[in-house]
């Protein structure tokens, strides 16, 4: 009797944790309508053969503005800049000197940017992803997103929320993609709803660079 009641305990728990993930990822969806954050990313691709598993690390800033804008500026090890401006996604290599461009509509919906950036409520959001709760880790509450659409080369992504009043903050974007490569990015300094710059989502290619249309 006594462990039937701590099992009973540890499921009902467990569902309350879950609850409260879903709720919260809905949370930020609703009110955090625009941000702007640091990030460091950590890139590690699995052992193969006689290969251990590999990392390399990024670190750059990210605003977005809710629906369908973002930008990342990677600074560090090497610079490159990604806008999405709402209808056009922009990739600035700035080491090649090259800038690609694809049409946003056909790029975003089963992407990790969808879960943060491009989803005006949940509901939306499940048109593409299957959504469940994951277990509380470092301090933090956990959504499994797995894409709807098989074809693509994103595994699944879970998304890491910090419990804050009135809106939970974004903390963490653990992708894993169909070749098993694993990609951490981890949030400091979030600012929720920031007064952001008219062009912070507009993006000419500049003069000289080879331009590269998808």
């Amino acid at each position: 009797m006594k462990k039937l009641f701590i099992l009973t305990a540890t499921i009902c728990c467990a569902q309350l944790a879950g609850a409260g993930a879903m709720e919260s990822l809905d949370a930020f969806i609703h009110h955090a309508q625009s941000g702007r954050a640091a990030f460091t990313q950590v890139v590690t691709a699995p052992a193969r053969d006689t290969q251990a598993a590999r990392s390399k690390s990024s670190s750059g800033t990210f605003e977005f503005s809710r629906p369908g804008k973002f930008r990342f500026h990677y600074q560090k090890p090497f610079e490159q800049t990604i806008v999405a401006d709402g209808q056009t996604l922009w990739l600035f290599d700035v080491d090649l000197n090259q800038v690609t461009s694809r049409k946003q509509s056909a790029t975003l919906g089963s992407t990790p940017a969808a879960l943060i950036a491009s989803a005006p409520d949940l509901r939306a959001l499940q048109a593409d992803f299957v959504l469940q709760a994951a277990p509380d880790k470092d301090g933090l509450q956990w959504v499994l997103a797995t894409p709807k659409a098989k074809e693509g080369q994103l595994q699944s992504v879970r998304v890491g929320l910090r419990a804050k009043d009135p809106v939970p903050e974004l903390a963490a974007l653990e992708i894993l993609d169909s070749f098993g490569q694993r990609s951490l990015l981890s949030f400091s300094q979030v600012e929720i709803n920031p007064k952001l710059a008219a062009d912070t989502f507009s993006f000419k290619p500049p003069a000289g660079a080879e331009l590269l249309r998808q």
